[in-house]
């Protein structure tokens, strides 16, 4: 049980770190930057930890049982991004491994919201795509 303490203790101190290490480089990197190019006002320590959290929340979420700073899991598994749709034994993962090159293209227009961008390969386009012809 005091290992236990002691190694949560350890953890709740090195987030504290962590939390005062980053909000410092933001408050350094804020206040040499910003006011210069924006003409926006300095930070304090405490409103640049008030940015880190945010951004944390905003952009890493709230942990949802992920452990370290960029959401990967001490296993390799279902990390943030694209892993989790890879892990073994998924069916997305199974069908894409049996999806053609031509299969695949198909299934990121379909399901990306590429269907009628123009910019996307130059083939796939609405009415409008520079270099491409109307088929009516």
């Amino acid at each position: 049980m005091n290992k236990i303490f002691r190694f949560r203790f350890l953890g709740i101190m090195m987030f504290c770190a962590m939390i005062a290490v980053f909000s410092v480089a933001a408050m350094f990197l804020w206040n040499a930057l910003m006011p210069q190019i924006f003409g926006l006002p300095v930070l304090s320590y405490w409103q640049a930890a008030g940015l880190v959290i945010l951004a944390r929340i905003l952009f890493g979420g709230l942990g949802s049982g992920r452990l370290g700073a960029f959401g990967g899991r001490a296993n390799g598994v279902g990390g943030g991004g694209d892993e989790r749709l890879f892990h073994q034994g998924n069916a997305l993962r199974e069908k894409w491994l049996n999806m053609s090159e031509d299969e695949r293209v198909e299934f990121v227009r379909n399901h990306r919201g590429f269907r009628n961008n123009p910019f996307f390969d130059g083939q796939s386009g609405g009415k409008d795509a520079p270099g491409t012809t109307s088929q009516t």
